[in-house]
């Protein structure tokens, strides 16, 4: 079993109603994977890069799963398609209605065309850190070996 921290957004209403209820779709769906062991509390933040939209509400989860990086990956795509999100059709860090981002995997560090372990972002988002930082403050960055509480702190002191 592995343990995956993945983040979570969104900013559209849906077939789900808010926001709001498409985290918690996701979250029900992304539990099926696994073993849900922890869910943030739900953050509202606001856009970055593509500023011309809503603001976003955002989480983070942890699943303990048999799955390997790049199934769960895989998997965690298949549920923004099914939820309705077109990678293609939408521009990059646009509105959506659901984003699912696997930000690390217990000590793994990996680099594929398809997945980058840790998060290549991670330690730049604050959006990610902060309800990861509920759940999870001391799951460690393998490739800094920074605890998020240290990535958090860093930001917040920038």
């Amino acid at each position: 079993m592995r343990l995956a921290a993945i983040a979570l957004g969104s900013n559209l209403s849906s077939a789900w109603g808010s926001p709001d209820a498409a985290l918690r779709a996701a979250i029900t769906r992304v539990a099926g994977l696994g073993t849900l062991r922890a869910v943030s509390t739900f953050h509202e933040t606001a856009p970055v890069g593509y500023l011309d939209q809503p603001n976003f509400q955002n989480a983070a989860l942890l699943l303990e799963t048999e799955l390997e990086p790049t199934e769960l990956m895989a998997a965690l795509l298949e549920i923004e398609c099914a939820m309705g999100r077109d990678r293609i059709a939408t521009p990059p860090k646009g509105p959506r209605i659901i984003d699912l981002d696997l930000l690390l995997m217990d000590d793994l560090v990996l680099a594929t065309p398809d997945l980058t372990l840790p998060h290549p972002a991670l330690a730049e988002r604050r959006f990610v850190l902060e309800p990861l930082g509920e759940i999870a403050p001391t799951m460690v960055n393998p490739a800094s070996g920074k605890t998020v509480k240290e990535m958090l702190d860093r930001l917040r002191a920038q």
